[in-house]
């Protein structure tokens, strides 16, 4: 019998675990299962799993890209998301340049091949489809109907050696693999095989919220002439954050939010619409709450529902929206839309202060450029944009997970914070780290060395971004201007670092947090009353306000209100900046103001 293990791997334990294969009959243990044996496993089929396969077999690897689906492509062809958000680099002094992608690579291969930054799904499906023919190292297995990690313990850590499938066949079948990569939309090897990992926005302080998921539907019987007169309306609709051209199209929210759902988890927001090269249109615009994405019978709930709403959208759609009178239900995507599942913890977890302070890291392996973008968990939330980066690195060490070995997890569950994770889930972000991957993979295994150690090796880092170089990608430094992080040198950046880590400030796409601005008594309540619940600190019962001069706060109401907490401020509690501040504006607090008094006032009742 022929056994291939992992090279990791001690050859004792090799020995070790022929011998109890023999005499103990272990599972996985029949003849040719063990020659199942590659340099590299990538799971998932989504565009970053492609990304990272196709990136392995070019770097010299004999690689395996399974799949429990049929076909590849995963959210862009099984999930009918056909508008990619770019992430474009910035005009050093202005806005972003829309004539240079970031990262490049393979994403930029991928993106040259379809028709821009809206596509047809077949022809991304016909792209996908041909990168990976092309590769003669590289073999795809789909259809699977199970996937699972094959994890060993070796001087007290974890190894994934490799994946148990169970094909359409009902044949259980080892794969093994010197590296593996989880390409999965929600990091499943990953958890399965140990990975500490956050849910939702969890790690914000909010253990029961994550974003809506979407089910994208299809809408056929618009014509050339009726695509005209959409655009023609959102171009001249007076609205700066709507538009059309001719593929795309984006607006109408102030039309459907009035739209009144007959189920309670669904709300239509604004339409986001891509043109197919038949004549439909793909819709992006349904929200659905209160699903669990990690469950099967949750998400074929939502599609159900789904479903029975768009007998009522439709009609409402053919009624109010310009172009779209004689539009007809053709079709649901096969697969939900799924933003946010799983966060992983990695070496290093990105922050939402490292996206919008546009930080750059010695051992970048992608950038990013996208808003912080942060979609809506339910009726009572809207969604927003916390900020807007200029441009951001993600470090190698976000795709080197905690506590296991041999793996690298690529991907929206990659090691990000839930906020930072609005900007750096995006598909061109993650097609650039799973490049990345394929190509640490192949370095990892040429040094021997693993990928934990990769993390501090700087030679090692420097050589793969070279080899990235190379291959097609720009790892260039960012050069920020001071412009781009002018708000840092505000008084109270420390106090809206505090409050923006748990979305209770949104900067919106010009970074403008109004933070000398004066707030509202309302605007304040609502703030402490959920850092209250987020850090434990019991709220005084019958707490009460009384404002005699209006809605806007004075230091006065401030001591007031902590002072009903048990622990009032005084003054010889303000720094001298926050009382210039407050002086300046004839006593009244700023927003600026009340977010270093939170911070304050949280950090000193979490001492007590």
């Amino acid at each position: 019998m022929t056994l291939l293990f992992n090279r990791s791997v001690n050859i004792l334990l090799v020995l070790v675990l022929a011998a109890a294969m023999l005499f103990a009959g272990a599972p996985g243990a029949a003849a040719g299962e063990w020659e199942n044996q590659y340099d590299l496993i990538v799971v998932g089929s989504d565009p970053e799993g492609i990304a990272a396969a196709v990136s392995g077999a070019r770097n010299g690897l004999d690689t395996l890209l399974v799949d429990t689906r049929s076909q590849v492509g995963g959210l862009m062809t099984q999930g009918w998301l056909n508008t990619i958000d770019m992430c474009y680099a910035p005009n050093r002094y202005g806005p972003k340049s829309k004539n240079q992608v970031l990262n490049e690579g393979i994403f930029l291969e991928f993106f040259r091949q379809v028709e821009g930054d809206s596509f047809d799904v077949r022809t991304a499906q016909r792209v996908f489809d041909q990168m990976l023919a092309q590769e003669e190292n590289l073999e795809v297995l789909l259809n699977v109907k199970e996937i699972k990690p094959v994890v060993s313990r070796w001087n007290r850590k974890d190894y994934v050696d490799g994946v148990e499938v169970v094909t359409a066949g009902g044949k259980r079948v080892t794969y093994y693999g010197d590296r593996i990569i989880d390409a999965t939309q929600d990091a499943d090897l990953a958890a399965a095989a140990g990975v500490p990992y956050s849910y939702g926005q969890a790690d914000s302080g909010y253990p029961d919220r994550n974003m809506a998921v979407t089910q994208v539907f299809k809408l056929g019987g618009v014509t050339d002439e009726d695509w005209r007169l959409l655009m023609r309306t959102l171009i001249h609709d007076g609205d700066k954050n709507t538009g059309a051209n001719d593929v795309s199209a984006w607006g109408f929210l102030e039309i459907m939010e009035a739209y009144k759902p007959q189920n309670p988890d669904i709300r239509m927001r604004g339409l986001n619409i891509g043109r197919q090269n038949d004549g439909t249109v793909l819709i992006n615009a349904m929200q659905i709450f209160n699903v669990n994405p990690l469950d099967a019978k949750s998400r074929q709930h939502a599609k159900t529902i789904a479903q029975q709403e768009l007998q009522h959208v439709v009609p409402y759609i053919n009624e109010h929206i310009p172009g779209l009178a004689n539009a007809r239900l053709m079709g649901l995507a096969p697969e939900l839309y799924v933003r946010e599942s799983r966060h992983i913890y990695g070496e290093y977890r990105l922050t939402i202060d490292d996206v919008l302070e546009n930080r750059d890291f010695p051992d970048r392996i992608a950038f990013g450029s996208y808003p912080v973008d942060v979609q809506a968990t339910g009726w009572e939330d809207i969604g927003y944009v916390v900020g807007r980066p200029h441009q951001f690195a993600v470090p190698f060490r976000s795709i080197v997970p905690q506590k296991v070995e041999n793996l690298l997890v690529v991907g929206r569950s990659a090691s990000f914070d839930s906020l930072p994770h609005g900007s750096a889930r995006v598909i061109p972000v993650g097609m650039a780290t799973g490049q990345a991957a394929g190509a640490a993979a192949a370095l990892s295994i040429e040094k021997d060395i693993s990928f934990r150690e990769m993390c501090r090796d700087e030679r090692a880092i420097s050589e793969l971004q070279q080899r990235l170089t190379n291959q097609g990608m720009k790892l260039n430094p960012i050069e920020p201007t001071r412009s781009w992080n002018a708000v840092t040198e505000h008084w109270a950046y420390e106090g809206l670092k505090f409050v923006r880590k748990h979305g209770l400030a949104i900067g919106s796409y010009d970074n403008d947090y109004r933070l000398d601005e004066p707030i509202t008594a309302e605007a304040f309540m609502s703030k402490l009353e959920r850092l209250a619940d987020i850090y434990d600190i019991k709220s005084p019962q019958g707490l009460e306000i009384d404002l005699d001069h209006g809605d806007e706060l004075n230091v006065e109401d401030v001591e007031d209100i902590f002072s009903q907490y048990g622990d009032g401020l005084t003054e010889r509690h303000w720094s001298s900046k926050m009382r210039r501040n407050a002086e300046e504006n004839d006593g009244v607090i700023t927003r600026g103001n009340a977010f270093e008094l939170l911070n304050f006032f949280v950090n000193k009742m979490q001492r007590r």
